[in-house]
């Protein structure tokens, strides 16, 4: 058996940046910090996170007065920030600035007077989050026909904007028949499905041609991890989202001569090698890295978080009095 492992693969930016900012407010404050939701959707990242004494909420009420409250890298809406301060609570956001830059848009177009059709998927953290920057401008589609259901005038001011992590193919064929049934809609300035998702998707493209079976690596309620799957099953592989070595099957493997591995954005490496470990172990497989694009992509951690560093440093750098 060969395993294809494909790159890029796992952590991208965003989650990186988040899970270093928790990281460093634990450094900081020790592990008595609330998170609101998932930090990343990946239930080893939040397994470790919380075995470490984090916790994550569902509800800034959770969350005692004064305490610290991370925000994850999906975003959160205004309400959220409001009732984060009626409670007076020390906040740090490490909300992806890819997410991020949606939400200005969304501010931005309803502003202007426009109403925004944002392409996703109901219940998402980020979806909520962007949508409640402005809930009366904003209506969710999710596929082609419910496009079809839409009725806006000829002349009303319309614009789109997407979830970051959705199939590249399934967003465009949403926003050709956006423009199909609305030619005046307006589009962001840039493509809004991120870059990381963007590339894992394109590997994933390219080499489950070259495989038998595609094993994804990511939580089921990881969007892009979804995706992954979805485009390994379109490509007509067999194709499994799994969390962890812990649940292959070895009857997956039947008649496969060649296996493609790779992750979601929010997949951590250790996982990724314990599959590669658990193949080659039990089929004896050998290891073939194939790399479709590179990617050099690093944000710096949230602004107040890095103002309580410097302030930090500066105490400790102090003279001492006397």
């Amino acid at each position: 058996m060969e395993i294809l492992l494909a790159n890029p693969r796992g952590f991208c930016a965003g989650v990186n940046m988040a899970i270093a900012c928790l990281e460093e407010c634990i450094r900081m404050f020790g592990p008595n910090i609330f998170v609101y939701h998932e930090i990343v959707h990946n239930k080893h990242v939040v397994e470790r996170f919380s075995s470490q004494g984090v916790s994550f909420v569902n509800s800034v009420e959770e969350v005692p007065e004064g305490n610290i409250l991370l925000y994850s890298a999906h975003g959160v809406s205004p309400e959220i920030r409001s009732q984060a301060a009626a409670r007076k609570l020390q906040t740090i956001d490490a909300t992806c600035p890819l997410v991020t830059k949606v939400h200005l848009e969304a501010i931005k177009y309803a502003r202007e007077g426009y109403h925004i059709v944002l392409i996703g998927h109901e219940g998402h953290d980020e979806v909520i989050g962007t949508m409640g920057e402005a809930p009366e401008s904003i209506t969710l589609v999710e596929t082609p026909e419910e496009v079809d259901q839409l009725e806006f005038p000829p002349e009303a001011k319309i614009a789109y904007l997407t979830q970051t992590t959705l199939s590249v193919q399934e967003a465009g064929r949403v926003t050709s028949r956006l423009k199909s049934r609305f030619p005046q809609i307006e589009s962001p300035p840039r493509e809004d499905i991120c870059y990381a998702t963007t590339n894992r998707q394109e590997a994933v493209a390219q080499l489950a041609a070259e495989a038998d079976l595609v094993i994804v690596l990511g939580s089921q309620n990881s969007s892009n991890s979804q995706r992954l799957r979805e485009l390994g099953q379109e490509s007509g592989k067999p194709a499994w989202l799994i969390d962890g070595a812990a649940e292959l099957q070895p009857e997956w493997f039947d008649g496969v001569s060649r296996v493609l591995i790779t992750a979601g954005a929010s997949a951590p490496e250790i996982v990724v090698q314990e599959c590669v470990a658990w193949l080659q172990h039990h089929f004896g497989a050998t290891l073939s890295e194939r790399t479709t694009r590179e990617e050099h992509v690093h944000f710096q951690l949230p602004r107040e978080l890095r103002v309580l560093q410097a302030a930090a440093a500066a105490e400790n750098t102090a003279p001492a009095e006397g």
